[in-house]
């Protein structure tokens, strides 16, 4: 009974908001009528390693042409959402609005996406800001999505098993070889945290996948450290060639 009066109380105080604009709700977590038809979630058939969306069924593990032609240092690479509309806003709220409370919403779009990859996983690790980044911005997005998805998922949260040993340009307007120069020597596996990535299955957590040159470079330092595989598991992704998105602004 104390239980039922507290959530209505909480409820009458402080009605649940749609995760994509100022609405209220029913219940929180969830979008209003009108953001709902702008999410566009990212479903199967797509590429078993890049996890980029096919237009038409083409069979179990086909790899598309990016994975053939430039095979990533990961094992394969998930994301919830397309990077548009509802999902873009929710991504820039958490990341430029400290709009925390959105991470753990989410973390679970995040883990119905990752499904597979959280089957093999012992840990997952989050992309890590340069500590002057992290100290402007008070907190590291990429965290907070891998703090409640290893939470929700039951894996070792790692956070301080990968640094960012100096401080990158906004990869935004880059080229793709100024991408990787930009990131090259970027992270470190600290010593003191080898073994816990040796020999394990990780999960490495971004908020966006845009080009992969970023989690590219962390997969590569994670495997270098002894990791027996990385996987990458993103909220958000760009979508390349055919299937990118009508919204090019910078992220």
């Amino acid at each position: 009974m104390g239980a039922a009066v507290l959530g209505w109380a909480q409820r009458v105080l402080f009605p649940p908001v749609c995760l994509g604009c100022p609405d209220l709700v029913t219940e929180p977590g969830t979008l209003c009528a009108r953001c709902w038809p702008r999410l566009r979630f990212l479903e199967r058939p797509w590429c078993s390693v890049m996890g980029t969306p096919f237009s038409v069924e083409m069979g179990d593990n086909i790899l598309s042409a990016e994975a053939i032609a430039h095979p990533p240092p990961f094992a394969r690479a998930r994301s919830a959402v397309v990077y548009e509309g509802v999902a873009r806003q929710m991504v820039q709220g958490l990341k430029f609005r400290d709009r925390t409370d959105l991470a753990p919403w989410m973390a679970r779009w995040m883990l119905r996406a990752g499904a597979e990859l959280i089957a093999d996983a012992d840990a997952v690790i989050p992309v890590p800001l340069h500590r002057s980044r992290f100290l402007a911005r008070r907190f590291n997005q990429s965290a907070e999505l891998g703090r409640s998805l290893a939470r929700l998922a039951g894996l070792d949260y790692a956070p301080e098993a990968l640094i960012r040993a100096r401080r990158t340009r906004p990869q935004v307007g880059l080229g793709a070889r100024e991408r990787e120069a930009n990131v090259r020597g970027a992270f470190r596996v600290p010593a003191d945290r080898l073994a816990g990535v040796a020999g394990r299955r990780i999960i490495l957590v971004d908020d966006v996948y845009t080009t992969g040159t970023t989690v590219s470079a962390a997969a590569r330092v994670l495997k270098r450290a002894g990791a027996r595989d990385v996987d990458v598991l993103t909220f958000a992704r760009v979508l390349p060639g055919d299937f990118l998105p009508e919204d090019e602004n910078p992220i």
